[in-house]
């Protein structure tokens, strides 16, 4: 079948194996769609110092710069991939990329932080298409298990380059111009990016038994941005606040009528019997886990560097190639990998290095702005990441059905990027409310002249430490700027503890809830794993049905 314009369509998972040149041309315009979207995820790292300077924002604001685009992809996840299995994986990708190139427009003109995070969200939602959208697309052109999972390991491997390359864009216009200019390149990558997939990419569809789920999309989206708003605004507004308290039980209320919701829908956005099998529910709690303390460390580091130590953006830039990098260098050895160990070997040896790198990080001394003790913790985060990356996705794609491919991989993509949207959010709230309660308590003790300790106190008061931690030399309250810091660097290791912890419960969830599953990248075997229903209800054995 063919589209008025001639383009080749395939129908289903496997439909379009056969065409190789299709698969080729899919898989290098997916990678740079997801390139493409990770640098728009990863772009404010470097720049939340600079945001601070001349947006005059405070502690919650730089977290909804990150948590506005991660809320966006979560939020719609789902529906853009029931969009993508109705209308197109390519189209999809294509609308994506348009509102990427809008979003970066809008943040590069932003007079304002609350502008800002307009443009974030835009981003979003353009990232939260192009995730699923791109990685459907490929998995419906792979030949086999072996193809499938060297499919996944590149895609993955762009996906971390471009939140390696993004922070050092967005520190060389810092240097030369105006943290504008990185969002104006944005814009151009984006561009390229739609070309690109217009050329090269394969349509594909599988439009069976896929329908929109409006009440699921809706109860999912208000419960989820409920819950995140409470959660970023309770270390500053005060958990016992009216609005936190509201927005934390309404949207529980909410995220419980979705589960309802999508237990008596007839085509449910988010299938729930995907987790009768054993690997992918596995899979998607330890994705959730595993991210939120991977990004979580990423977004703790930018701070750190960023609006606490006040260092140069191109420095967080460099620091973010040994984070992210090692995913994208390491595509080769992964790739090899996923056909010959284990999966849940993978994740485990992963999650493992992920805890080690974190908890290395505590020992951090705020006082000290240089680089090396950041370079052991940095690599062992991020060879952790690159194992873990690809072997969870892999893993969930190939536990499931053909049928269920669509869904399954827009579900593996949100709960991915639901840990990575959790990860600024849960760690910035026990930093900000460790540092207030901290700050507040050695204040009074600190000998300070009642003039600035006053002032300081307001200030802490209304826009936490680290808007003392920024005011100039002259400014009232300044004097306290060496207690802000303390403060600062004591709730942010207490973050990478967070992280640490989250990461070591992921690796004893994986090595534990694996055990009988002797799940490989590749080979497709869930010995013990339970039948997955089919599209016409009957039980369908996973390891046969995985199989193209």
């Amino acid at each position: 079948m063919t589209l008025n314009n001639g383009t080749p369509v395939s129908h289903g998972p496997t439909a379009g194996a056969a065409r190789t040149p299709g698969y080729a041309g899919t898989l290098a315009a997916a990678c740079g769609a997801v390139f493409v979207a990770q640098v728009a995820n990863a772009l404010p790292a470097s720049l939340l110092g600079l945001f601070q300077e001349d947006l005059s924002t405070h502690g919650s604001q730089l977290t909804w710069i990150t948590a506005a685009f991660m809320i966006a992809v979560v939020c719609f996840e789902f529906t853009f991939g029931v969009l993508g299995d109705l209308f197109g994986r390519r189209r999809l990708v294509v609308g994506g990329t348009a509102l990427v190139a809008v979003g970066s427009t809008v943040a590069a003109l932003a007079p304002t932080v609350q502008v800002l995070w307009i443009g974030a969200a835009l981003n979003g939602l353009g990232a939260g298409a192009m995730f699923p959208g791109s990685l459907t697309a490929i998995t419906a052109l792979t030949r086999g298990m072996r193809q499938r999972a060297h499919a996944v390991a590149v895609w993955s491997g762009f996906l971390s380059a471009g939140a390696a390359v993004s922070p050092l864009v967005g520190g060389m216009f810092a240097k030369v111009g105006s943290w504008r200019g990185s969002f104006w390149v944005l814009v151009g990558l984006a561009l390229v990016s739609m070309v690109l997939t217009l050329l090269l990419a394969t349509e594909s569809t599988a439009p069976e038994g896929r329908e929109f789920d409006v009440p699921g999309q809706i109860t999912f989206a208000i419960g989820l941005i409920l819950v995140l708003y409470g959660a970023v605004e309770g270390p500053e507004s005060g958990w016992s606040t009216l609005p936190v308290l509201l927005s934390l039980a309404l949207g529980a209320v909410f995220l419980a009528a979705f589960v309802v919701v999508e237990l008596g829908a007839e085509s449910p956005i988010f299938d729930l019997r995907l987790f009768l099998n054993r690997p992918f529910a596995v899979s998607s709690v330890v994705a959730v886990i595993g991210m939120l303390a991977f990004l979580g460390a990423c977004f703790t580091t930018s701070m750190w560097m960023g609006p606490v130590q006040h260092q140069d953006p191109m420095r967080v830039g460099i620091l973010f190639l040994l984070l992210q990098g090692p995913a994208f260098v390491l595509i080769p050895v992964v790739s090899r990998l996923l056909h010959r160990v284990a999966a849940s070997w993978l994740l485990t040896s992963g999650f493992v290095l992920l805890a080690a790198g974190c908890l290395l990080f505590t020992r951090l001394d705020v006082t000290d702005r240089g680089l090396g003790a950041f370079v052991a913790p940095a690599l062992l985060i991020g060879i952790g990441f690159a194992l873990t990356v690809s072997s969870v996705t892999t893993v969930a794609l190939n536990s499931v059905p053909p049928n269920l491919a669509g869904m399954a991989s827009a579900t593996t993509n949100m709960l991915r990027d639901l840990g990575f949207a959790l990860g600024p959010v849960v760690v910035g709230a026990v930093a900000l409310s460790h540092a207030g309660s901290t700050f507040a308590a050695n204040l009074p003790g600190a000998g300070l002249p009642a003039a600035q300790s006053a002032a300081a106190q307001a200030i802490a008061a209304a826009d936490g430490p680290l808007a003392v931690n920024g005011l100039p030399p002259t400014v009232p309250g300044s004097a306290a700027h060496g207690l802000a810091l303390d403060a600062l660097g004591s709730g942010f290791s207490t973050a990478y503890w967070v992280c640490g912890i989250a990461a070591a419960v992921a690796a004893a969830l994986t090595a534990f809830g694996m055990i009988g599953s002797h799940a490989r990248g590749t080979a497709g075997h869930e010995a013990d794993a339970p039948g997955l229903p089919g599209q016409d209800g009957k039980s369908e054995p996973v390891a046969e049905a995985a199989r193209p």
